[in-house]
């Protein structure tokens, strides 16, 4: 096993978590907060799609466009927002979801092992100072949110899945 595939199934594994925690959950169950305060995961699945691909483009990899205005409508700003007509579909998050991740293995596949110790952006250094670093943080990032899927779960009195 090498670099690239523990990456690979960092990635991977914290993209198969999500899929799970919210396989059960309708678009209204996207918009319960776990306690005031606590962001919804329709925000949270926003935000993973749309710093995923700020990452990897920070990175230098290509990455596939997003719908305009999508970024901008998961911003720290927004989070607090309960409209749930500023957000979307879960189906519509997964679908973009994995237009970047497909765009992050195609990247992934593609870049060379010596260019995973390059060194990232300035504004990226503290949270993933190599590039090898960003393309793991997509898959630790991913898990982060999805942990903190569950006490919504538990809150709409969903199976424990994991």
């Amino acid at each position: 096993m090498n670099a690239k595939d523990v990456i690979k199934n960092t990635i991977n594994m914290g993209h198969e978590i999500l899929t799970t925690y919210i396989g059960d959950m309708s678009d209204a169950d996207l918009m319960v907060r776990p306690v005031p305060g606590a962001n919804h995961i329709a925000w949270q699945l926003g935000h993973l799609v749309a710093s995923e691909r700020e990452m990897m483009l920070g990175a230098g990899c290509n990455m596939p466009a997003l719908p305009d205005g999508f970024a901008e409508s998961h911003t720290k700003e927004t989070s607090t927002s309960d409209d749930a007509s500023k957000f979307h579909k879960k189906d519509d998050y997964l679908k973009w979801m994995g237009e970047q991740r497909a765009g992050t293995i195609a990247a992934l596949d593609a870049i060379a092992d010596a260019d995973l110790d390059k060194a990232t952006p300035e504004a990226m250094q503290e949270y993933a100072p190599t590039v090898g670093s960003a393309f793991n943080i997509v898959g630790l990032h991913t898990m982060m949110h999805a942990a903190q899927f569950v006490p919504v779960r538990r809150k709409l009195g969903k199976p424990v899945l994991i």
